[in-house]
């Protein structure tokens, strides 16, 4: 893979939005790097707050009692795509947001619109800063959090193949359990109230289940050269 840096002329936000298992972390990172460009993580985000929650015994089946504590944690991500990182409250969060606990109970913190309210605004500062422009990854990026982006992108892919990657991601996961937690996880976050998974009006689809990763970065790399010729 080249690590040529092709930097663009012109700050520019990408918005790259789709379920789990599509690709959307790998392929966010690589084409920040490569176009030297800001990236975050918006998930992480949203994982960071759970575990927040979790370990300051927030009942996070309780909406009301997560409403409430939102706006206590201090969460700040970090924006190289190279080395993304995220805190809270000044402690490195990056490893323990990742754990099966905390994946179990994000899609329930992250429909409170309080802890949505928090976390766009969290977004928004953040791609406001971003000098050069920014590749910010998610499941509402273009349709509520940055919906002005210069450029939106849905990662799609089928439940095997999101599966199949999961698992690989997993030592030891089960395919079937790892596919069926998908299906519950897209459900979730597509049904929620407060700014559901969803492809935006003016978004490109792009199907990534017969693509490597490399095609993936390959084509959003040429989405962004080509919008930025629009520009």
């Amino acid at each position: 893979m080249s690590t040529t840096v092709e930097t663009v002329s012109a700050s520019v936000i990408v918005a790259i939005d789709g379920p789990s298992g599509t690709g959307k972390s790998s392929t966010s990172k690589a084409v920040a790097a490569q176009l030297g460009l800001s990236y975050l993580d918006t998930g992480a985000q949203y994982r960071a707050i759970t575990w927040w929650m979790l370990n300051n015994g927030i009942d996070v089946r309780d909406a009301a009692e997560v409403a409430t504590a939102a706006a206590k944690p201090v969460i700040v991500s970090g924006t190289d795509p190279a080395a993304p990182t995220i805190t809270v409250d000044g402690e490195d969060a990056s490893g323990p947001i990742r754990t099966q606990e905390v994946t179990s109970k994000v899609s329930a913190v992250s429909a409170v619109p309080e802890v949505r309210t928090r976390i766009t605004e969290l977004q928004r500062s953040i791609a406001a800063a971003a000098e050069h422009g920014i590749v910010v990854e998610g499941r509402d990026i273009g349709t509520t959090v940055l919906p002005d982006a210069d450029l939106k992108i849905f990662l799609t892919a089928s439940p095997e193949a999101r599966a199949a990657r999961r698992s690989g991601e997993v030592k030891g996961s089960d395919l079937a359990a790892t596919k069926e937690a998908l299906i519950k996880r897209d459900a979730a976050d597509s049904g929620r109230k407060t700014s559901p998974l969803a492809k935006a009006d003016d978004a490109v689809e792009v199907d990534t289940t017969e693509l490597t990763l490399q095609q993936v970065i390959e084509c959003v790399v040429t989405l962004v050269g080509e919008k930025r010729v629009e520009g």
